[in-house]
């Protein structure tokens, strides 16, 4: 695709992302809360409506929105990657005493809402994991391929031919984080923090996992692994690490969850290998 070309289908695409997705803020916000109901499921799913929308106007291959399967190594890594990173970033919120894991309360509260009676934590760690990730991720993928047909299986790759690996990949996770904002300044899309400390702390999360995706979409020429990793991030972090971590103090907001600082710095360290792997490959692909 020529440069013209190029530009123009990434101004429809956020054009038509930025209209869809009005509607589903305004009525997200109207209600003030971001969990619940359909608004948040329909609103992830403007992303991918609009890329079908441009693959239909501009008449594209339809190979050109990654819906291939891209092999199950890359699946597997996407699906692993955020346990790891959240594993690490949490270990050192634990270990350092600005949250205690498990919080009692909690896993009394999920053990009795699930009807599970054992009253050993480790056994329910345990079972509550694997429950995540059998039943939750794939819960979850619903709504994150709705995303990720729009960011990365139409929106990566044009910015990555315009731009390069690493400017591409930073603008679609600048992109990504400020298609969050109204819901962020707006609705409750937080976990305590102030605008101030949350905004800068999602963003270097969404523009580290940004890099991340993006390798992940040019290697294997897919969106698949990039939505598992997505639906595993929501998952692990919404469904586990966040909620089963009690606060010791009034910094423990400021450390937790998508934004406190303690996930997005382990992305961005895990970002910064990848991003070395995505611009010799990005050079391959020319």
């Amino acid at each position: 695709m020529q440069a013209h070309g190029q530009r123009s289908t990434i101004l429809w695409y956020l054009g038509l992302t930025a209209a869809f997705s009005s509607v589903f803020w305004a009525l997200i916000i109207a209600r003030g809360h971001f969990q619940g109901g359909l608004y948040t499921p329909c609103l992830m799913w403007c992303p991918g409506l609009a890329a079908l929308a441009v693959w239909r106007f501009k008449r594209l291959e339809l190979r050109s929105l990654g819906l291939r399967w891209g092999g199950t190594r890359y699946a597997l890594l996407g699906y692993v990657m955020p346990l790891a990173y959240a594993t690490i970033g949490y270990s050192l919120i634990w270990l350092l005493g600005l949250g205690l894991f498990p919080d009692p309360e909690a896993v009394a509260g999920t053990a009795k809402s699930l009807g599970w009676t054992s009253t050993s934590p480790a056994a329910f760690l345990l079972l509550y994991l694997l429950r995540i990730g059998a039943f939750s991720v794939p819960a979850a993928l619903t709504t994150a391929l709705g995303e990720e047909i729009g960011w990365r299986g139409l929106l990566t790759p044009l910015m990555v031919q315009r731009f390069g690996f690493t400017r591409g990949s930073l603008s679609v996770g600048l992109i990504w984080a400020a298609w969050h904002m109204p819901l962020l300044l707006f609705a409750d899309y937080n976990t305590g923090t102030p605008w101030w400390f949350s905004i800068p702390c999602f963003c270097a999360l969404t523009v580290g996992i940004s890099i991340i995706m993006s390798w992940l979409r040019l290697v294997s020429a897919s969106i698949w692994p990039c939505a598992i990793l997505h639906a595993s991030h929501n998952a692990f972090i919404q469904g586990f690490f966040t909620p089963l971590t009690k606060p010791t103090s009034s910094i423990t907001p400021y450390v937790i969850d998508e934004f406190g600082i303690a996930v997005p710095l382990v992305v961005v360290l895990v970002a910064a290998g990848v991003w070395l792997k995505g611009r010799r490959l990005s050079c391959e692909l020319g």
